[in-house]
């Protein structure tokens, strides 16, 4: 990533060397002909180098991730030492204001990429961060959370062999880093096909803030700006408390019953095949189910809600690991 661009061009704006600027990407007019629009902040150093962007928020919902990018620029480490950084907190400002993970047409935002210049509005803005922004750019971090209920252990997911990403994602030093397919049509599968290496973050769940996932987020960030140089000299990187570890497979179990559900096992936790972790009861106390850990590894998501039906995803637990 050695970019020694003059000058970029986002959103039609030419922001040289040196420069600060604080843009807004109009998503839409609303029938009262009011802008709906998303501020993009873009700092560029002196001095030349690669150009990284760092999105949250493309779900709505997923409060935790916006949460971290606007620390990023709060505390300023968004104003990079050399190159450009280009942070985007809300994606979907539509669903954030309703908390909603979709957009007003009912779209999935993170299944409409490329997009289309002339399609739905969801795929017109992916279309629009696509072509004015995301082709100007060297690296992308993408920030997520868990959904329905579901907490995610912080966590880094990319596409297994690349030499480039696995180098990323231990830098990065979230607890875990899982191998997974890049979904089609998703964010991170364009980004892919365009050459631009992405990590996508996931931790906590929607509707919800937490302390240390936003503290894993934002010196995971640190820690990457920091190896490609760019990291302000005033900023410390934290050392993560333990090593990184890859999951090359996974498997989710699942409810047998329904009823309320209660985890007796943190979240991070090792688990050897046939240990205790949970519970399922009705509500009359005349039922109690334990549920077992189907194999040994490490739980990397958890269901936090009360009640649950059979089938339901309960833990996520890694199967194989590099």
């Amino acid at each position: 990533m050695t970019d020694h661009k003059e000058a970029i061009t986002i959103l039609g704006k030419t922001i040289h060397l040196g420069e600060s600027k604080e843009l807004s990407f109009e998503v839409a007019k609303l029938h009262t002909f009011n802008s709906v629009e998303v501020p993009v902040f873009i700092e560029r150093a002196k001095k030349p180098g690669p150009t990284i962007l760092l999105t949250a928020g493309i779900h709505g919902d997923e409060v935790n991730g916006v949460e971290i990018v606007r620390q990023i620029i709060e505390k300023g480490i968004n104003k990079p030492k050399r190159g450009t950084i280009i942070c985007i907190p809300v994606l979907n400002v539509f669903g954030f204001i309703n908390l909603s993970r979709e957009f007003p047409d009912g779209r999935d935002l993170n299944r409409v990429f490329p997009g289309t210049l002339k399609g739905s509005l969801a795929s017109r803005v992916a279309y629009k961060l696509i072509q004015e922004i995301v082709q100007e750019v060297d690296f992308v971090m993408d920030f997520h959370t868990g959904g329905s209920g579901r907490f995610n252990a912080p966590q880094i997911r990319i596409i297994k062999g690349s030499k480039t990403l696995d180098q990323l994602a231990t830098k990065f030093g979230a607890p875990f880093v899982l191998y997974s397919k890049n979904l089609n049509k998703s964010f991170r599968n364009t980004c892919h096909k365009l050459g631009k290496p992405i990590l996508l973050f996931e931790g906590g769940k929607s509707f919800h803030i937490d302390n240390n996932v936003t503290i894993h987020g934002v010196n995971g960030i640190k820690r990457v700006l920091h190896s490609l140089g760019m990291l302000a000299t005033k900023f410390k990187i934290s050392t993560p408390k333990t090593d990184c570890v890859f999951i090359n497979e996974s498997k989710w179990i699942r409810a047998k019953y329904s009823g309320m559900f209660k985890a007796t096992t943190p979240i991070g936790s090792f688990v050897t095949k046939g240990d205790f972790i949970g519970n399922i009861t009705d509500p009359y106390g005349k039922f109690n189910h334990f549920v077992k850990a189907d194999n040994t590894g490490y739980i990397i998501n958890v269901n936090e809600l009360p009640i649950v039906y059979q089938g339901d995803a309960l833990f996520h637990i890694s199967k194989e690991l590099l």
